[in-house]
């Protein structure tokens, strides 16, 4: 039987139970009243611009970072499987170093890692191009902070964030906030027009505005606890 209370337990939601993370969610939304809308409008613009201008391959980056999606009856969804061809595109055309899935346990008996590089290999991944998998997070945050903790032991290399297009630009804030050289690759060919990724972009407006604003407040009032949630 299926965990109704399982999607609170992942993305922003589980953050919830702390106190500062409610803080900058209050701060956020305060903005957001008293400017009769037009900050979150903002945001969207943001995230449409990042998810229409983004290119289809890295200009120098040799390292991938492909985050995962929920998925379905074990296996990859559509929005994940473009993200995985389009890493799997790169590798076979592209000066790829190394290939990073990321994605832990959402529900399903296999980590969304697992079952994109599953995904990969069946497709023919190319043998000589390392894939290695992050399988410890629940969220974009905690999928850069494995990946930094993988990738640790050397200067950080650039890095090629290969995600749904309306996914991009908070990944790609996440991604420069802890230390990475990052450039965003879309996955798919061309942003899609469908209600349901509209939506997906206006949810992502939401998420993008909570989280600078609430950097923005805390490094304004000095609340170091506060900024340190993404560090």
């Amino acid at each position: 039987m299926s965990d109704p209370l399982a999607p609170l337990r992942r993305g922003p939601w589980r953050y919830l139970r702390d106190a500062d993370v409610l803080h900058s969610l209050c701060v956020a939304l305060l903005v957001m009243v008293l400017s009769g809308g037009l900050v979150w409008l903002a945001y969207l613009i943001h995230v449409w611009r990042t998810a229409a201008r983004s290119p289809l391959k890295p200009d120098c980056a040799r390292v991938l970072l492909i985050f995962g999606r929920k998925l379905e009856d074990e296996r990859p969804e559509q929005d994940y499987i473009h993200r995985l061809q389009r890493g799997l595109t790169l590798a076979r055309m592209e000066d790829v170093e190394r290939m990073l899935v990321l994605g832990g346990n959402s529900g399903s008996h296999m980590t969304e890692a697992k079952a994109g590089a599953d995904w990969l290999r069946a497709q023919g991944f190319p043998g000589h191009v390392p894939l290695i998998l992050e399988q410890a997070s629940t969220d974009s945050l905690e999928n850069l902070r494995h990946a930094r903790e993988l990738l640790k032991h050397e200067e950080l290399p650039s890095v090629a964030l290969i995600t749904s297009r309306y996914h991009l630009a908070r990944c790609l804030l996440l991604a420069r906030r802890l230390g990475f050289d990052a450039q965003p690759v879309a996955a798919e060919d061309r942003l899609p027009g469908h209600a349901r990724y509209r939506l997906r972009m206006v949810l992502e407006s939401g998420y993008l505005m909570w989280i600078d604003i609430g950097l923005r407040w805390a490094h304004l009032i000095g609340h170091e606890r506060m900024a340190a949630r993404i560090r």
